[in-house]
């Protein structure tokens, strides 16, 4: 095991944990959404189209890979096929930091719009936070120091 640890240090230097976020058919407009709040773009979009996987020919059209990109945003997403139940739950949390909390609490109002809000954005110990659940079942933690 140590020696597996240098040599991904040595060749790497780091390491980067990303969100790869599995939909019902809506991936391509969750992303959209993603990407309008986040000012990022969608980037390596791939359907299923030519791929050789059994899915039914009406969701063939559906994202099978695609990356959303931009300062300090890098989430991964695919809509998952038919015959792979995609249960809501709380196994995922993205948690964003703002150095602002005006605009944190923009982006929280945001993300929860047509979701469910868990915990108000409300000052707290440690700054300003809030938790809720998107309208795509995505769960969200804002958070701001400031």
């Amino acid at each position: 095991m140590q020696y597996i640890k240098k040599w991904y240090n040595k060749k790497h230097n780091k390491m980067q944990i990303q969100a790869y976020l599995a939909f019902n058919g809506n991936c391509q407009e969750a992303l959209n959404f993603y990407a309008e709040l986040f000012k990022a773009k969608i980037q390596n979009r791939q359907s299923y189209e030519d791929k050789k996987i059994d899915v039914p020919s009406s969701y063939r059209q559906k994202l099978q890979h695609a990356e959303l990109v931009g300062k300090g945003v890098h989430l991964m997403a695919y809509d998952a096929s038919p015959d792979t139940p995609i249960n809501h739950g709380n196994q995922i949390h993205m948690s964003v930091e703002i150095n602002d909390k005006n605009e944190a609490e923009q982006l929280f109002n945001s993300l929860s719009e047509g979701g469910k809000v868990h915990h108000n954005f409300r000052e707290r110990e440690w700054g300003y936070f809030g938790r809720c659940t998107d309208k795509y079942g995505i769960n969200w933690m804002v958070n701001s120091n400031i």
